[in-house]
């Protein structure tokens, strides 16, 4: 599957409407962005089940800044609209490859179980 490009308008429905979805955030003036580019693209072809979005941080500033993006290229990976993990940096092939795998093993209703007790703890503090 091809790369998508994502937009402050397409990000959330793509979260919403989509199992697995992987982000990279990437600026066109970015030499690892650049270099990483063909390897999430050579990922993406094998991995049809997952969409392989891309956030350009130039054209959507707003985006990057609600997403918290400091360093790019930053990986996010996102499941059932959680995001379960977050990187700065490139990864090599083989990484991302194992990313994937993990992402699409995870066990969503203990991730789930696990987000509601740490709220429910967070709201005895409050």
């Amino acid at each position: 599957m091809a790369t998508v490009e994502l937009t402050e308008a397409t990000f959330e429905e793509t979260l919403t409407n989509n199992e697995i979805v992987l982000v990279d955030w990437w600026a066109s003036w970015c030499g690892p962005c650049r270099a990483f580019a063909p390897v999430f693209e050579s990922v993406s072809n094998n991995h049809p089940d997952a969409v392989f979005a891309k956030v350009d941080t130039e054209a959507q500033q707003n985006l990057a800044a609600s997403a918290s993006i400091q360093s790019i290229p930053t990986l996010m990976a996102f499941r059932d609209g959680i995001l379960v993990f977050s990187q700065p940096g490139a990864l090599p092939e083989k990484v991302l490859e194992d990313l994937v795998s993990q992402v699409k093993g995870l066990d969503m209703d203990e991730i789930r179980r696990q987000i509601a007790e740490a709220e429910a703890a967070e709201a005895k503090v409050s």
